[in-house]
């Protein structure tokens, strides 16, 4: 069982910026694709950065020029670097690990509260 567990989250001001962590408890250089989601609200969530085994990485439109996801294989550490941050990025950040479709695993999430 591989265990994810992401710390980071705070309450912040327009514009701050913040760096979520997550922790796996594996070799993530074995991971296919490892991803951050974001929950704004219990109905709703969405992927907002990858980064593959490769070391390419992808990033959803919306926070293109804010974000930055990168880690460290040494340390088993997967980062979100949050800059500018807004509103609307209020919520759960979540860490998602995919080895296959029959193996994917998420941490349980970090609240991140962005305030004027």
């Amino acid at each position: 069982q591989v265990r994810l567990a992401e710390s980071g989250g705070a309450e912040v001001r327009i514009g701050q910026s913040l760096r979520l962590s997550c922790a796996v408890s594996e070799d993530i250089s074995e991971i296919e694709t490892m991803a951050w989601y974001h929950q704004p609200s219990e109905d709703k969530i969405e992927r907002v950065a990858t980064i593959a085994k490769d070391g390419s990485t992808d990033l959803t439109d919306a926070v293109k020029g804010r974000f930055t996801i990168s880690r460290d294989r040494a340390k088993n550490v997967l980062y979100l670097q949050m800059n500018s941050l807004k509103p609307e990025d209020t919520g759960v950040y979540k860490c998602h690990a995919w080895y296959n479709y029959r193996n994917y695993y998420w941490g349980q999430g970090t609240q991140v509260t962005v305030s004027s």
